[in-house]
């Protein structure tokens, strides 16, 4: 599997996990470097990946694509006029490679792409202010966004259009889909609410020692998140407890939370246990969380960027498919769609 990381100082870090064949400690696995450059001309705010795709946005309003197998950019897309805040890619169960992308701005507005190739579908204004997060539904048939103007907005991704825009009467910065699709989880600085997601029903409420600043759904009702307390916290959303948590995790504040199961990326299919985080100090770690229920938790694995992280994604590199972009892209971006990025 891979994992991809965006930064402050505008650049992408791409790295694959594989399993270290001598090892004196507990670290089992190793971050292999894919690739490193300057993407953005400014910083980058969201990166996603599914299969063989990767993407990243940032402040300069625009999203670029990666080929992971290739380790080669694909382009970019430029139909934002707005800082990009949110991507999220939707890869049907029967797919190793993701059927559409979907973006949020700074601006309220979502765009939709269809990834085979990557071209724009619609364009749609759901806030009034800045989205802060979106999420797509496991039926990739909706998707939920919260923003600036404190609502939670809901987006019909077959008809294309907004269905649905509450006010919440306080901000969200983080909105997640638990793995089935039956309940979705919004952050409000150090809480965390769970909701029905057939008709937005709050269940519970979760509350963290600090602000919560990034969240990944498990398997089994599970909930990870990460932050200013600078640990992992796995949540139990049925009981509303927490299950258990690797304290101290990194020595700076945690942005990216990335849980690697069975579909998502594992390195064996045998072992969905894994956990990778990266922190605002440049460093990111792979944990099994099997051992934060027994003992005091060591990374697998480790590497440091030496970079302001901002955001972190993983995927599954199974897919051999070639990716291909739109023919409506600049010329002048195609001919560096082939460019090799590893060096």
């Amino acid at each position: 599997m891979s994992l991809i990381a965006g930064s402050y100082e505008r650049f992408i870090w791409g790295f694959k996990l594989k399993p270290l064949k001598h090892s004196s400690d507990s670290q089992t696995l190793t971050l292999t470097p894919l690739f490193s450059y300057p993407s953005h001309l400014s910083s980058i705010t969201t990166v996603a990946a599914a299969g063989p795709a990767a993407a990243s946005g940032g402040s300069d309003d625009t999203i670029h694509l990666y080929d992971l197998a290739a380790a080669s950019s694909l382009g970019s897309l430029n139909d934002h006029t707005a800082t990009v805040t949110s991507l999220s890619f939707f890869t049907p169960p029967n797919l190793s490679f993701p059927r559409n992308l979907i973006s949020a701005a700074s601006d309220g507005s979502v765009c939709i792409y269809d990834a085979d190739p990557f071209v724009l579908l619609k364009t749609v204004r759901v806030h009034k202010k800045g989205i802060n997060d979106l999420a797509v539904h496991p039926s990739g048939k909706l998707a939920l966004t919260v923003g600036r103007d404190e609502c939670l907005g809901m987006l019909n991704l077959v008809r294309g259009r907004r269905s649905f825009y509450c006010r919440m009467g306080r901000e969200a910065s983080v909105v997640r889909f638990d793995s089935g699709g039956d309940k979705f989880f919004m952050v409000m600085d150090e809480k965390i609410s769970i909701h029905e997601a057939e008709d937005a029903k709050l269940v519970s409420e979760l509350e963290n020692r600090k602000r919560v600043l990034c969240a990944a759904s498990g398997e089994s009702g599970l909930l990870f998140t990460g932050g200013e307390d600078r640990s992992i916290t796995a949540w139990d959303t049925n009981s509303g407890k927490i299950a258990y948590s690797i304290e101290d995790a990194h020595s700076a504040r945690v942005k990216g939370i990335v849980v690697l199961t069975r579909n998502a990326g594992a390195v064996a299919d045998e072992d969905p246990y894994l956990v990778a985080s990266a922190s605002s100090d440049g460093v990111i770690r792979v944990w099994d969380i099997r051992m934060a229920m027994k003992e005091k938790a060591n990374p697998l694995a480790e590497t440091n960027t030496k970079s302001r992280i901002t955001c972190l994604a993983g995927s599954s590199l199974k897919s051999s498919k070639k990716l291909r972009i739109g023919k409506d892209l600049p010329k002048a971006e195609n001919d560096a769609a082939t460019e090799d990025i590893t060096s």
